[in-house]
């Protein structure tokens, strides 16, 4: 059954990261996209703490959306055509941001470091005692993958408003599938798709030695 407009989903985010991989180990924008639009469901369900991400990936969503909807789609089908056509094109700024701040490449950057965050976050959540501390994992988290990339005043921000975070229960009933244990086992199966899709797009960016755009 399909959540409620507006409403998380986990069941649904699944469904798209678990389709988002081909045979061929390529990356689909499509489901990319409307995974990442169930996690921002996620964040804004959590309350304005999270608005200075989920606000900067929906911008970053609806400039990918545009390119996979655009003249050029074809090219925009998978991660990796992307990354072939602008690369072959000359449409990444590799020394600076100047000519293309909106190329795909950088784009899809600043969504997978994102998503790096959500998936440690989320699997911390899972794993964690009852009584854990959610605003310990969350800040714990951000500071193994989003906190390199933000400035300090950002950075200090951020782990401010992750101390008045809910408790671990909380979180759990956000996800929409039942109570604490049956979330528990909807992030064990989500999980491991999420981590796949985070694996591939790091390799495929480590490989053409675009992790550190600017």
């Amino acid at each position: 059954m399909a959540a409620a407009q507006g409403a998380f989903s986990l069941r649904e985010v699944m469904a798209a990261f678990q389709s988002c991989v081909t045979e061929q180990r390529e990356v689909l924008l499509g489901p990319y996209l409307r995974g990442w639009r169930g996690l921002v469901r996620f964040l804004n369900g959590l309350g304005a703490i999270f608005s200075f991400i989920s606000k900067d990936a929906v911008t970053k969503i609806q400039i990918m959306e545009s390119y996979c909807g655009g003249e050029k789609k074809e090219e925009y089908r998978t991660m990796q055509s992307m990354v072939r056509y602008e690369l072959n094109g000359g449409l990444v700024d590799l020394e600076q941001r100047s000519a293309h701040p909106n190329s795909g490449c950088r784009t899809v950057l600043r969504l997978h470091r994102a998503l790096h965050w959500l998936q440690l976050f989320l699997e911390g959540l899972r794993t964690a005692q009852q009584d854990a501390s959610t605003s310990t994992i969350c800040t714990d988290s951000y500071n193994a993958s989003l906190a390199a990339y933000h400035p300090w005043i950002v950075r200090k921000a951020a782990t401010l408003a992750f101390c008045t975070l809910p408790s671990r229960d909380a979180f759990l009933e956000v996800m929409n599938v039942g109570g604490p244990e049956e979330a528990v086992e909807m992030l064990g199966d989500a999980l491991p798709h999420i981590r796949d899709v985070y694996g591939i797009t790091e390799e495929l960016y480590a490989q053409h030695r675009l992790l550190d755009l600017p």
